[in-house]
């Protein structure tokens, strides 16, 4: 299970209640995690309690089932590059292209034949620049670009060495503001890599029955190959109630002779 961030303001109930959890788990912290604190202390109790759940800018792995899961860079904003106060108090300053060397070597420690996810809060630069881009500014005109300038750098740097298999961030909420429609909350660019955007907010609801649901976007993998992307929303009972395919790979087609 990966988390995008913004789990909270700063509160660690959450986090607590990701500790407990008896499956894997990978986390990146998002920008409304560290709350109004500048010092850092809220962000290093949060770092603590997650120990290696927390993967900014490092490598989180697993043999069963075997996937790498590499972190972006952690309490992002979004609008290029922007060192939160309280990430610099923890991590100390950093350039954009530092950033991006950081997230490099992470995806250079993973194993070769497993998948690669990059999670991050927020997404890269280059995936559009229209208020429904999975990246795109909606609250105030123009709309724009406001992915991370160090995640798309260091992504093309990681292309030099493998293909990452899935790009997965928050950060931008699905609904844009004042009602004017939805975001595009999945594409693959031309090199093959998959972008989801995970960012259902809120993720608790009802549909028009009354019948309470829980969102989750969900990705499946076959043989080592990214081969479904849906978001599917989930009844109390654990039961899915509805479900959007954003991407299936297609199967080769077997012919006999």
């Amino acid at each position: 299970m990966l988390f995008v961030g913004d789990l909270s303001e700063g509160d660690l109930k959450l986090v607590k209640a990701i500790q407990q959890l008896p499956l894997p788990t990978a986390v990146i912290l998002g920008n409304h995690d560290h709350g109004r604190d500048h010092s850092g202390a809220v962000l290093r109790r949060q770092l603590t309690l997650l120990g290696d759940r927390h993967c900014g800018w490092s490598l989180r792995q697993w043999q069963f089932p075997p996937i790498a899961v590499v972190g972006a860079r952690p309490c992002s904003a979004g609008g290029g590059f922007h060192l939160a106060k309280a990430v610099q108090a923890v991590f100390g300053p950093m350039s954009v292209s530092e950033s991006a060397d950081r997230i490099e070597a992470a995806a250079k420690q993973a194993p070769s034949q497993w998948p690669l996810v990059i999670l991050a809060h927020s997404g890269p630069t280059g995936l559009g620049s229209d208020a429904q881009s999975p990246c795109g500014r909606d609250w105030k005109v123009p709309a724009l670009d406001w992915g991370d300038q160090d995640l798309a750098m260091a992504l093309d740097r990681i292309r030099k060495h493998r293909l990452p298999d899935l790009v997965v961030f928050g950060h931008m909420h699905h609904e844009l503001k004042r009602g004017t429609g939805l975001r595009q909350t999945c594409v693959q660019d031309r090199f093959g890599t998959v972008f989801l955007n995970a960012a259902c907010v809120p993720r608790r609801g009802s549909d028009s029955s009354g019948r309470q649901l829980c969102h989750f976007s969900w990705v499946e993998f076959l043989d080592g190959k990214l081969s479904q992307v849906s978001h599917r929303w989930f009844l109390p009972d654990s039961s899915l109630a509805y479900e959007q395919i954003l991407f299936e790979r297609a199967t080769p087609l077997v012919t006999q002779c």
